[in-house]
């Protein structure tokens, strides 16, 4: 069965960046769409970012606008999310997922998620 394992995140100070990765094992990542979703503690799951299987086409949440960008290079089976100008507010759990649809901010599309990885910005 497909697992896919977030790395990269840690601690930074704010308007530092940080650039998240997910590796799928037992399958390769080429056969899916990725999504990047967060949750603070005690709140909704949000959809971050995506990126879609054929084209490239991606989605970013309002907040993340301008400051994330979501890439994947499926040569390196690995996907990407840069977080730049990071705000005490992007200190939550990231997390990665794979559907096999073309990919939302909807997380129920997706049937594969990480553990995830913390991100923490403070000064």
């Amino acid at each position: 069965q497909a697992q896919f394992e977030e790395s990269g995140g840690g601690q930074v100070q704010p308007g530092e960046s940080l650039r998240l990765t997910c590796t799928p094992s037992g399958c390769g990542l080429g056969r899916y769409a990725v999504g990047w979703f967060r949750r603070a503690p005690g709140k909704e799951r949000e959809g971050v970012s995506c990126i879609n299987i054929s084209d490239g086409v991606t989605y970013y949440a309002d907040s993340v606008k301008g400051r994330f960008t979501i890439s994947r290079d499926n040569t390196k089976n690995t996907a990407y999310l840069q977080m730049n100008s990071l705000k005490p507010e992007d200190m939550v759990l990231y997390y990665c997922a794979a559907s096999s649809y073309q990919g939302s901010n909807w997380a129920g599309e997706y049937a594969y998620w990480g553990r995830g990885t913390q991100v923490t910005v403070s000064s």
